[in-house]
């Protein structure tokens, strides 16, 4: 596939797409979204203002993204740590000279070596500019990123989330969103991906706000429990 001229789809192009860039950002949303919903306000006076969570729209804040999926918070910091030590420069070309024992040795699972090889390729090899993404819509860049082998659904949410910055992202498949609403909303049981959509309707245009609030009242709940997350 050549990336490079992948059309955006004319329908599906925003004019005006908002990116959170700074904490302004989210105290923006927060109050927007306090004045729509009284389970926000029940987290936020919990919570405070999440943090920002923001990284590059790059090949190395995909990379982080796609090493953090399915492990903890502690595993994927050791893992990034060596796997950062192990790739100098962190770049896309410099993964696709690096043997598979080396990203072995850091911690890397097979699958994940095989996702950030395919990612590599088509970086190097495809055209694909992850960097052009800030003026995309959130269709065109799902369909761009999980063309790719081994990207899905959640990796490319989180890319949107955290290094796009797209304030209206959501990662409706996120355990951890899953659960937090579970708690705030005191439901029976965990939300799963389709259900959480449901809820999260009613924090448009600011779901990635409600996504870092949800996030921190995940941490801030579990530390209470006695969990580190």
């Amino acid at each position: 596939m050549n990336y490079a001229r992948l059309p955006v789809p004319v329908s599906k192009k925003t004019a005006m797409i908002r990116i959170i860039v700074a904490k302004s950002d989210i105290s923006e949303g927060i109050q927007a979204l306090r004045r729509k919903c009284a389970f926000v306000c029940r987290m936020h006076d919990l919570t405070g203002d999440p943090p920002l969570r923001r990284r590059e729209a790059s090949f190395e804040g995909l990379a982080q993204i796609i090493i953090s999926q399915q492990v903890s918070v502690a595993s994927a910091d050791a893992i990034w740590a060596r796997f950062a030590a192990a790739v100098q420069p962190m770049t896309a070309q410099k993964v696709l000279l690096t043997s598979d024992e080396t990203l072995q040795s850091a911690g890397l699972s097979r699958p994940k070596i095989r996702t950030l090889r395919a990612i590599s390729t088509a970086i190097v090899n495809e055209g694909l500019a992850l960097d052009r993404f800030a003026t995309e819509s959130e269709d065109a860049i799902r369909a761009v990123l999980t063309a790719v082998s081994g990207i899905g659904p959640w990796t490319t949410d989180v890319f949107l989330l955290l290094c796009v910055g797209h304030a209206d992202a959501f990662a409706a498949g996120d355990l951890a969103l899953q659960e937090a609403a579970r708690m705030a909303f005191e439901l029976e049981s965990r939300p799963n991906a389709q259900e959480l959509l449901v809820i999260a309707e009613r924090w448009r245009p600011w779901r990635g706000v409600a996504a870092r609030l949800l996030w921190d009242y995940y941490r801030i709940a579990k530390l209470r429990e006695g969990i580190t997350v």
